[in-house]
């Protein structure tokens, strides 16, 4: 017997357009970034060129992460990033319990999207130190070493411009690991390319 395809409007313009837009700037800035700190001759992006272009997509990143905010302020996109408190180990442990074995016996998700819940706990955890952490962390860090005049002297004795480096780094690295899961876990919907068509026309399928 064939499950009927059900098809859930979760991706509003906006959140398309700023998820697409993100997604460019983000890579822009993992190659950039990576060609800053490995430059030699071989290195994908000219050291010059990548400085430029890694700050001038970094204000970019500035301006569209303002965007999500405020629409996660003012929309009702922003409750899926409220994470409840009870239980919230037991589902967690439940969806990686799924991921690691379930999702190989074929077994339904435990947490299937729907309009009031459209992240499984895994993910909203995910998302949220993404979003309110790790990436105003890049940003600010970011503006801190555009701007050196503005970062601290020193913390400890050590460098504050060193040690907004080192920040800066961790931070963009850690996204960098983040972005490429999840552009893995994208292709765990109801086709490989389901999740990344609802980037285009705002549906997610299920069945």
């Amino acid at each position: 017997m064939k499950h009927q395809t059900e098809q859930l409007y979760l991706y509003p313009v906006w959140i398309r357009i700023w998820h697409m837009t993100n997604a460019l700037l983000c890579l822009l800035l993992i190659i950039t970034g990576l060609s800053i700190q490995f430059s030699n001759p071989q290195t994908v992006v000219k050291f010059n060129a990548a400085v430029s272009i890694h700050n001038i997509a970094g204000i970019f990143l500035t301006i569209n992460y303002g965007l999500f905010f405020l629409g996660n302020l003012f929309t009702p996109n922003g409750a899926y990033y409220v994470i409840p408190v009870k239980g919230f180990f037991d589902r967690l442990m439940k969806q990686f319990k799924y991921y690691t074995i379930g999702i190989f016996k074929k077994e339904d998700a435990p947490f299937p999207v729907n309009e009031e819940s459209k992240f499984n706990p895994l993910q909203q955890v995910t998302y949220v130190v993404l979003m309110y952490g790790f990436v105003p962390f890049v940003i600010i860090s970011g503006w801190g070493l555009l701007y050196p005049e503005m970062t601290v002297y020193s913390i400890f004795n050590i460098s504050g411009l060193d040690l907004t480096d080192l920040l800066h780094i961790t931070a963009g690295f850690g996204i960098s690991i983040i972005m490429f899961v999840h552009v893995y876990f994208c292709t765990i919907g109801k086709t490989p390319t389901s999740n990344f068509k609802s980037m285009i026309n705002g549906y997610h399928e299920s069945h």
